[in-house]
């Protein structure tokens, strides 16, 4: 992982490796389409920022309900072979708080496409959990 310029707050290598456990853990949940297992690494209410269609912002909080179906849906059967290949940027802005950009290439039955996203994690208790997810492209879905 890349660290982009200082934010406020040096991480450790503790705190790198916390977080690429967390995503290491998450990627194992969704290539197995465990949707209980990804909403588990949440905290809810999750906050969704996009943009729509007509090039408009949008926002929603999802409770688990609203996770699980909605990503259960997105995730499909399992029948389709899905792979992400992921270069994650950490930005921690405290010890408990970290901005993470994701630049990846998803190939879904031979078919490539770029994805980046950010999601913000936060540190609880000792484990990092995702409680706020950003990407272009879904927010028809939010409204």
């Amino acid at each position: 992982m890349a660290l982009l310029p200082d934010a406020g707050y040096t991480p450790t290598a503790e705190d790198l490796a916390g977080i690429e456990e967390w995503f290491a853990g998450y990627d194992a949940a969704a290539a197995r389409r465990d949707v209980d297992a990804m909403a588990d690494q949440a905290v809810f209410p999750l906050n969704l920022v996009s943009d729509d269609s007509r090039g408009e912002g949008a926002a929603a909080q999802w409770d688990r309900r609203q996770f699980v179906e909605t990503m259960t849906h997105v995730m499909g059967d399992g029948s389709e072979d899905i792979t992400f290949d992921s270069v994650r940027t950490p930005v921690f802005l405290s010890a408990a708080m970290a901005v993470v950009f994701t630049d990846s290439t998803m190939t879904a039955n031979g078919a490539t496409q770029q994805l980046r996203y950010a999601d913000i994690l936060v540190k609880q208790n000792g484990k990092w959990a995702f409680q706020t997810m950003i990407q272009g492209g879904w927010g028809d879905n939010l409204r």
